[in-house]
């Protein structure tokens, strides 16, 4: 692939709320009309969709939105951020390049509020059924609190340096009116949040979110003739590991070993850039070890240190790295990705008010799928 021959032009979003009246298709087809219009495009133009194995069919999503021409469609078979902010624009860009579609719509949805929620995710998977479920070791709260704890026992971890992620996604998101959680929160609060799987708390947990987003894709030529200012996609790599999701965060021999050393190498050779570059990131936060982990791993500091950055306060508003300026999927919403990458853009478009990043010219988006992970760098040019 090469670099910045597509952009990403039209984002959308419904509500992120607790548990909404609206099924998933319903919000699935209400984001891909945002998308379409922020675009400055008609549904008529749309002659792409990717869509994601969780999610509805590309043609029964079509036929809701009245787009009867599908000239390309495609579904991503990886998990969580690694379908919805790489694996997706992988495909379009390939679909483009190769001349089958001009404008293509990415929607993704959750609705957590369904019987079983994300837990049904794993729940579907034999194995855990088999050998963690009758020991009481299930549910993604427990495999993210392993991980924490083997962090602590590697490179020493304070309450009060885990609790600083939480406090950081919670600070950006008091700026967003449009974020779950805005209330403001401290450290004392933070300690009053319950505690979930030590060491985490309810507040180092991603939020359970009905909602959905989508944004279309075109080439960076014809994104030059819509609306907004031109947010390419300059780099993308994905990283995988051998464990299939039924072990790799349970059973994996190293549980640290996430894959985003290697995809966060591969979109910044493809960007030609470095860490050094970047103005801000979004980082994939389902738990706050997760975006510790992510940090080291983009490169925004060495290894072991990632807690110690946020403790820092470098990822702060007015701080030297901002990490996640709509409050990420812990205090945002969890919309797994996808929420992420359209705060990228809205920052590089220069759209986010009192929330917006100085003079955002290059983001990173860390997607983490469980065993793949994706780094897209987007810049705006």
């Amino acid at each position: 692939m090469k670099a910045s021959m597509v952009a990403i032009t039209g984002v959308g979003e419904t509500e992120y709320v607790r548990a909404s009246q609206n099924s998933l298709m319903h919000m699935l087809a209400e984001a891909s009309r945002k998308a379409i219009t922020d675009s400055g495009l008609k549904i008529s133009d749309i002659d792409g969709v990717i869509g994601n194995r969780n999610n509805h069919s590309t043609d029964d999503l079509c036929f809701n939105l009245g787009i009867t021409q599908q000239v390309f469609t495609a579904v991503t078979d990886v998990a969580g951020g690694t379908a919805t902010t790489g694996a997706a624009l992988q495909l379009a860009q390939l679909a483009i390049d190769a001349g089958l579609a001009k404008y293509i719509l990415i929607p993704y949805g959750i609705s957590c509020s369904a019987p079983g929620g994300p837990y049904m995710f794993h729940g579907r998977e034999p194995l855990k059924g088999d050998l963690e479920m009758p020991v009481g070791y299930y549910g993604q709260p427990s495999y993210f609190a392993a991980m924490t704890n083997r962090y602590r026992y590697e490179y020493g971890l304070t309450d009060e340096e885990l609790a600083s992620v939480a406090l950081t996604h919670r600070a950006w998101a008091t700026l967003n009116p449009d974020a779950q959680k805005n209330q403001p929160m401290d450290y004392d609060e933070y300690l009053k949040s319950p505690m979930i799987s030590t060491p985490l708390r309810a507040a180092d947990c991603c939020l359970m979110t009905d909602g959905a987003g989508a944004y279309i894709v075109t080439s960076t030529e014809r994104a030059r003739d819509l609306p907004h200012a031109t947010v390419t996609v300059a780099g993308l790599g994905i990283g995988t590991n051998p464990w299939p999701q039924s072990m790799v965060l349970t059973q994996n021999p190293n549980l640290l070993n996430l894959p985003g050393r290697k995809s966060a190498a591969d979109a910044y050779k493809m960007a030609d850039m470095s860490p050094d570059d970047l103005d801000l990131a979004q980082i994939y936060d389902c738990f706050s070890i997760s975006a510790i982990l992510q940090s080291e791993m983009l490169g925004l500091c060495e290894k072991g240190q990632g807690a110690k950055f946020y403790h820092a306060g470098h990822g702060m508003p007015g701080g030297k790295m901002p990490i996640n300026t709509s409050g990420g999927h812990m205090s945002g919403g969890y919309v797994p990705g996808i929420n992420l990458l359209i705060e990228a853009v809205r920052q590089l478009r220069g759209d986010r008010g009192t929330a917006q990043v100085p003079d955002a010219k290059v983001c990173a988006v860390a997607g983490l799928g469980g065993n793949s992970h994706s780094t897209t760098i987007l810049t705006r040019s």
